[in-house]
């Protein structure tokens, strides 16, 4: 099973832009679709981007289209999450994770995906 670690997070003010990172190892990354999701304070963990295993498909929640993006190095094992023209409701913990079997193409559940990693704190700043 793959590992996946988190990066990228942290405090930024309203309009800005944060890109986190999701490095894999342990498995061949390129065997799994790779999903965002996010977890706001008293809220629960929903859905933000998803790109499959060879990147030649992504979708995103109605949230993020036109301000988020999506992208993946294999060769690196890694996967991005581009984030620009941040907003406060943005702020949450930033999660990705991984599954071989999701097939990219709606606002997948968190239960489509079975290795997670630890999370990442981002802050938009009103």
């Amino acid at each position: 099973q793959v590992q996946l670690v988190e990066s990228g997070g942290g405090l930024v003010q309203t309009g800005g832009s944060l890109r986190l990172s999701c490095v894999a190892s342990g498995r061949t990354f390129s065997d799994y679709s790779v999903g965002w999701f996010r977890q706001g304070p008293g809220k629960e963990r929903e859905f933000v981007a998803a790109i499959s295993w060879r990147a030649n498909s992504t979708f995103y929640a109605d949230s993020a289209k036109g301000r988020f993006t999506t992208t993946r190095d294999n060769a690196k094992n890694t996967a991005y999450l581009q984030m620009d023209s941040l907003k406060p409701e943005d702020t949450a913990v930033y999660y990705c994770a991984a599954d071989k079997l999701v097939v990219v193409g709606y606002n997948h559940p968190a239960s489509d995906f079975s290795t997670w990693g630890q999370g990442t704190q981002v802050t938009v700043s009103s």
